[in-house]
């Protein structure tokens, strides 16, 4: 029986930059669905269900930052990771896609490699099916269901996209020790090479965000990187 293969959604205004996209994600081993426009793009994500969604920033009508925030909001679609596709190079363009709830971004001109490299990254960030885990982990206040991938303080559920929940998950994991920005890219992205750190660094803002009051046990050591701490929650 053959293997179900990931889906990409790829929403992009530009006709060449979505074939170009749709030949490489398919020589890549994906599926692929395409929109042209926002609001076809989150009719077919809410419908289908995609893997993955790779999304233009600049869209007439609606943008990318429209369609990424009606995507988080959405409980069926928030989990679905994000991977936002900009011309613009500054660093408050880069940091706007990923606070509204982008997992990551690539800028125009992009390698198609290192896209496929990035999809292949954030397609693994979903939930095992069937397969045993151990019982909730605790730390600083905070219990993670890994079989779920679902975090809790106390009573209250955290609402989590998928690469929010493996940051967190390592933090809890490795409680009490330095973790590089290095080693969270390669563990939690899953990118080897030595990419910018902004990912990283909103990602950890908007963790500690979600976390409430409990954001402080989230602490970060200059010229170093992050750890959990012993904050009291």
């Amino acid at each position: 029986m053959e293997a179900m293969r990931d889906r990409v959604l790829i929403v992009e205004d530009e006709k060449d930059v979505r074939e170009m996209l749709r030949l490489n994600l398919k020589a890549g081993g994906f599926d692929v669905l395409e929109a042209h426009n926002g609001a076809e793009g989150l009719a077919i994500a809410k419908a289908e269900l995609p893997s993955v969604v790779i999304l233009d920033l600049m869209m007439p009508e609606m943008s990318g930052m429209e369609v990424c925030r009606a995507l988080r909001r959405n409980p069926a679609t928030s989990r679905i990771p994000i991977l936002m596709l900009t011309a613009k190079s500054t660093e408050v363009d880069k940091v706007a896609g990923l606070e509204v709830g982008a997992d990551d971004y690539v800028t125009k001109p992009f390698s198609p490699r290192e896209l496929l490299l990035r999809v292949r990254a954030v397609a693994r960030r979903q939930p095992d099916q069937g397969v045993s885990r151990p019982a909730p982990v605790k730390a600083g206040g905070i219990a993670l269901d890994r079989s779920s991938m679902t975090a809790t303080i106390g009573s209250k559920k955290l609402v989590l996209t998928s690469t929010e929940y493996r940051l967190l998950d390592l933090l809890v994991r490795r409680a009490g020790t330095i973790l590089s920005r290095e080693v969270l890219l390669s563990e939690v992205w899953g990118y080897q090479a030595n990419l910018d750190t902004r990912t990283v660094d909103t990602h950890v803002r908007r963790l500690r965000d979600k976390l409430g009051k409990a954001g402080a046990v989230i602490q970060t050591v200059r010229g170093s990187g992050y750890r959990l701490g012993a904050a009291t929650v």
